[in-house]
């Protein structure tokens, strides 16, 4: 660690200004050690948007422009899921450390392609597995760390997410095989375990999957449900669904896991029933908030809640942490690019095993076949 005199002064590039760029600017506007932002958004209305909002310096349409400037010494990339590869390969070209959404990439390839140049650079570059910034998480990991639980042998999730999330995720690409909700949700609860299990190797998964309504609208899939086993027979047991209806009220997610031990159980309930709003006109809830939704689960939206004009939560934990973490050398949990990597292809794993109605063994690469849109057989 550095000494707390050395502190590095920041210069920000932000690449993608929705949602979550514009959480990661506020939070990096009010940081002692950031000194300059940059934007970049192809979409120029909402780049000089979020440039307001932030008090940017600077905003352009074109990432490489950005990061160009001598200004810069580190980056979040925050684009579309299927846009990270090529601003994640020039700030690694360019040496810079960097905060990059989940996944690396939304192809198994393309997530190998970014991990390679990231490694060859030496660049830092961490994960956001926002989860990782949540207290009852952080309980569970020291739980699991330090033995309380004896030997961790199963573990079961079962993830239910508002439709309205699938919906806009399949909006927002040209290639929904590219994704799925294990892919882009179902991400998170494995990441989770995964950091719970991590002196434990998998070797084979299992997966059935099904696409009665998202298969018909948007070329998706509803749910998959599997199995990971282990080297030593463990087994992580998981499910998740993203086509409950529009009137669920958990805007985003409810979750619930179930860790056991050789001497000991950890039961999570993270479903978000302790908190229930009910109102008479929509409250915009949620990544796409829609107006027939007027019961809530409040908490449900991973990135925390906005109270009185700031985000509050795991997001701006995770958003300081890694700031301190590029300015002051500190420490932190965040997932590296090769421990994401790990999770898509686990994820794609799981994907490939629902299409081919088969166990699949452990690691996968990008020259196994990947699955198409829908379930048809192969």
């Amino acid at each position: 660690m550095q000494h707390k005199l050395d502190r590095k002064r920041l210069g920000i590039a932000i690449i993608g200004a929705g949602r979550v760029g514009l959480f990661r600017g506020e939070v990096a506007a009010r940081h002692p050690l950031v000194d300059w932002i940059g934007i970049a958004d192809i979409k120029p209305e909402r780049g000089r948007l979020v440039a307001d909002k932030c008090g940017a310096d600077f905003v352009t349409e074109d990432f490489r422009e950005l990061l160009a400037r001598p200004e810069v010494n580190a980056v979040i990339v925050a684009t579309d899921e299927h846009l990270h590869v090529a601003p994640i390969l020039e700030a690694a070209r360019l040496g810079l450390p960097m905060l990059i959404e989940k996944p690396l990439a939304t192809d198994l390839a393309e997530s190998q392609r970014v991990l390679d140049a990231i490694n060859a650079a030496g660049v830092d570059a961490v994960v956001g597995y926002t989860q990782r910034f949540r207290r009852r998480w952080l309980a569970a990991k020291e739980k699991v760390r330090t033995g309380a639980l004896g030997d961790v042998t199963l573990v079961t999730t079962r993830a239910f997410m508002n439709r309205l999330v699938a919906i806009d995720n399949y909006a927002r690409t040209d290639d929904p095989a590219s994704i799925s909700p294990m892919v882009i949700s179902g991400t998170h609860a494995l990441d989770i375990v995964m950091w719970m299990m991590e002196q434990k190797t998998p070797e084979e998964v299992y997966a059935r999957s099904i696409d009665a309504v998202l298969g018909k609208s948007h070329g998706g899939i509803d749910a998959t449900a599997g199995m990971i086993t282990f080297t030593d027979g463990s087994i992580y047991h998981l499910n998740i669904s993203w086509a409950l209806p529009v009137t669920w009220p958990g805007a985003v997610y409810s979750l619930e896991v179930g860790i056991v031990g050789t001497t000991g159980v950890l039961t999570i309930d993270d479903t978000h029933r302790d908190m229930v709003l009910a109102v008479g006109a929509p409250q915009a809830e949620g990544y796409a908030p829609d107006k027939s939704r007027l019961v809530d689960f409040l908490g449900s939206y991973p990135p925390g809640d906005m109270a009185l004009g700031e985000l509050r939560g795991p997001m701006r934990e995770e958003t300081d942490s890694w700031l301190n973490r590029v300015g002051q050398g500190v420490a932190t949990q965040h997932a590296t690019a090769a421990e994401a990597h790990n999770r898509l292809m686990l994820t794609k794993a799981l994907d490939l095993s629902a299409r081919r109605r088969a166990p699949v063994r452990l690691p996968i690469t990008s020259e196994d076949r990947m699955p198409r849109a829908g379930l048809a057989a192969e």
